[in-house]
């Protein structure tokens, strides 16, 4: 007789229809070390998670916690060690040449630093344009008329094409940076923490402009971020990611109102309330000791070296990261004692 498997991240039964699934993903890099069979960087093992269509997943966690190449790997800008991502149905850790080329219309990234990630020597015109003239979308004028529409719809003057990047703000390179992503109509964005590198004021520009184009374009997004305010704000539900693993999975309110790692507790306990009173009655939670190193972290659940409620069974044995209550995923001996 046959049981059914445990629902994971990447089976969730109360998603309808997920457009990328993310299955046991793995990335290590070796080190010096590695060469001679020592040591690699743990920077991604073991994720599984799935994003629904038309949703934005806020994938959060303190820096080096391997967020961003969790996204350059489901991109395949980065090789996978081993493990599988699913657009749609097909596998693109398995996909070569040319298929692979074209799949990846329809999936595009937005990069953390607006201007490192712009050929300075290229005009916006022709940074913009490149994607259609690479896959054969559009050239000449039919090119510069996709490029004059979706500059307006960022919210860039179209007579700006022949500029270069050092000659606008930050917020206006994160547009052009979010301009090239859209032009060839993507389903699928990536946006490596882009409201990072940018003033607050900016940044809710650049959040609600993202959340504008979901509602027109019907964009799904994984949005990449260390502030869990700014990942709260524009996501439909949140992963929770903790020195290469995923901790927790929830909606957005459930993550705000009841988080069930600790983990996840630690950091909304570290997000500002906007109200002078409530913010100095607050205890936020301090965690003790260091960031445990990737090359060689902790055994069992990896958070139990800074735990405020780690029991002995924490160290020796790793919680799976699995389903508490519909939608709900958590990776914790105790959830939601903290």
């Amino acid at each position: 007789m046959s049981t059914q498997a445990a629902p994971t991240p990447a089976t969730d039964p109360t998603l309808k229809s997920p457009l990328i699934r993310v299955e046991d993903l793995v990335k290590h890099f070796p080190t010096g070390a590695a060469l001679f069979g020592r040591s690699v960087v743990h920077a991604v093992d073991g994720v599984s998670l799935a994003i629904e269509a038309g949703e934005t997943l806020g994938l959060v966690g303190e820096s080096g916690c391997g967020k961003s190449t969790l996204g350059r790997v489901i991109v395949r800008l980065l090789p996978a060690t081993s493990g599988h991502v699913y657009f749609k149905d097909t596998d693109l850790t398995k996909v070569r040449g040319e298929k692979l080329r074209r799949t990846r219309q329809q999936i595009q990234m937005i990069f953390q630093d607006p201007y490192a990630s712009l050929n300075p020597r290229m005009t916006v015109g022709d940074i913009v344009s490149e994607p259609l003239r690479n896959f054969g979308v559009a050239r000449g004028r039919k090119a510069e008329r996709k490029v004059q529409e979706v500059m307006r719809v960022v919210g860039l003057n179209p007579n700006f094409v022949n500029r270069y990047p050092h000659e606008f703000s930050g917020g206006q390179r994160q547009r052009i940076g979010i301009a090239r992503a859209l032009v060839l109509e993507p389903t699928f964005i990536v946006a490596d923490e882009p409201v990072s590198a940018l003033d607050v004021s900016i940044q809710a520009q650049i959040v609600n402009l993202m959340e504008d184009l979901q509602a027109k374009y019907n964009l799904t997004f994984l949005f990449i971020a260390h502030d869990l305010s700014v990942v709260r704000h524009i996501s439909d539900r949140i992963a929770v990611m903790y020195l290469g693993k995923i901790v927790e999975i929830g909606t957005s309110n459930a993550i705000r109102d009841r988080p069930l790692h600790p983990y996840t507790r630690v950091l909304e306990s570290s997000v500002p309330v906007p109200d002078p009173d409530l913010e100095a009655a607050r205890k936020p939670i301090l965690l003790k000791g260091e960031i445990p190193s990737p090359v060689n972290p902790p055994s069992a659940c990896r958070f139990h070296t800074r735990c405020p409620i780690a029991q002995q069974i924490c160290s020796e044995v790793e919680p799976p990261l699995e389903m508490k209550e519909p939608g709900r995923f958590a990776a914790c001996h105790f959830p939601g004692q903290l």
